[in-house]
């Protein structure tokens, strides 16, 4: 059964809008539940504006002075600090910065632990929501404080690019340590979709790796001594834990911010004459290329959220709905991108625009190895599928990919030796 109305929509920020056009129904007990349309959506037009249950930055992308709100997430570097750090050029000058949207003047730190925020609301709502149950103070630096040791643990099995964060789980426990209503909390994170054992077990060697299969333990362990609350011993179990992980890792969204990205479609927007307009343009293609030689697709500041009602998309090879960041922090706007009808379901794609061209055998490939499920969607259940045969190009390149892989495998098992 879907879960209440009133809490898959409460944190909508409309939710009277999006009431009024989607619901969650459903489904099946293989695809569990799914979003469908209940009005005429348009193309383009945004279905529903959604704040996540919770968030945290990637480890990864922090120790890489990646500097974000920590409690949405929002880019906190001015346009021009942020172009001087991943062009590795420190002395550029960006034209137009009255177009960058980052207000240093805003910006508040923890008066004991130095986190950093955009403004004085995002440092209570932390303050109330978690930060007190996980403000080091004095001890932020020291590797031997038990949530460091944990952070540390966690960088150690999961390099970049991140798809998932320990703090995330960490965050999770102290906001139901530090809500009045716990019940109510445990019940918001329960409407998550759930796995068996075995998928969970799967999932988790998925996000650790191969090589850190054992390391899961180690997290649970680390975890409990950091973090334990008696409220939660359900979680605190290995069992326990290991859903919590499969949960996050199965359910989070990526989040991504740039003020340089918002400084570049206020630029967009400017009225400017030809001549003005192609020299921008040149210095902004230029700036881009710096950028990918020092930096390559490392742009954003990046990680994950719980999102209640979004979490409601299933995939789809030809999704008409996709999710984006626009306002520079954790707001979720789900947008149309094609005509949606009353009673269709709206469907997001977990696969990029280059891996949706690919064949059914390569989407399906990814679709199992990556998120543990065979994709039934219209595209790749149609005899019409211009690439229902994988091509011999793409067979070889899987091949030649797999062999490499392999062979990366060997050297270092030879290196140890």
């Amino acid at each position: 059964m879907a879960a209440p109305v009133d809490d898959m929509f409460s944190l909508c920020v409309e939710p009277s809008k999006a009431t009024g056009g989607v619901e969650v129904r459903f489904i099946d007990n293989t695809k569990g539940k799914g979003l469908f349309a209940k009005k005429s959506i348009r193309k383009g037009e945004t279905i529903f504006i959604e704040r996540p249950l919770v968030c945290a930055q990637f480890l990864w992308n922090a120790q890489y002075k990646y500097k974000a709100c920590d409690f949405c997430l929002r880019a906190l570097e001015t346009a021009e600090e942020n172009a001087q750090r991943l062009s590795g050029i420190p002395g550029l000058s960006l034209p137009h910065p009255e177009l960058c949207p980052v207000r240093p003047e805003l910006h508040q730190t923890c008066p004991q632990c130095q986190v950093m925020y955009c403004s004085s609301e995002c440092r209570q709502r932390a303050a109330d929501q978690y930060h007190q149950s996980l403000c080091l103070g004095p001890s932020q630096d020291d590797p031997d404080h038990p949530i460091n040791k944990l952070k540390d643990a966690w960088r150690s099995m999961h390099y970049p690019p991140e798809t998932s964060s320990i703090m995330l789980m960490a965050r999770m426990v102290a906001m139901v340590k530090q809500a009045k209503d716990k019940a109510h909390w445990q019940k918001l994170f329960s409407y998550f979709c759930s796995r068996t054992a075995n998928e969970e077990e799967e999932i988790a060697h998925k996000l650790l790796g191969e090589q850190f299969r054992g390391g899961l333990s180690l997290l649970h362990s680390l975890f409990t001594a950091a973090l334990y609350d008696e409220h939660l011993s359900r979680w605190f179990v290995p069992e326990g834990f290991r859903s919590l992980f499969a949960l996050v890792g199965t359910n989070g969204q990526g989040i991504g911010t740039s003020s340089l990205s918002q400084w570049v479609h206020a630029c967009d927007a400017l009225d400017l004459s030809a001549q003005q307009r192609a020299h921008l343009d040149s210095f902004i293609d230029q700036l881009y290329k710096d950028i990918e030689k020092e930096t390559g697709d490392f742009l954003n500041c990046e990680g994950s959220g719980l999102f209640l009602l979004q979490s409601s998309c299933n995939h789809s090879c030809i999704p008409n709905a996709e999710a984006s960041f626009p306002d520079n922090n954790f707001l979720l706007h789900l947008n149309a991108l094609s005509d949606i009808s009353p009673g269709e379901e709206i469907c997001i794609s977990y696969l990029d625009c280059c891996q949706r061209d690919r064949s059914r055998h390569s989407r399906q490939k990814t679709l199992r190895e990556n998120y543990l499920f065979t994709c039934s969607c219209p595209k790749c259940t149609s005899q019409m599928d211009e690439l229902d045969v994988t091509s011999e190009e793409e067979e070889e390149e899987e091949a030649e990919a797999e062999g490499e892989t392999e062979g990366d495998e060997m050297e270092d098992e030879m290196t140890d030796v």
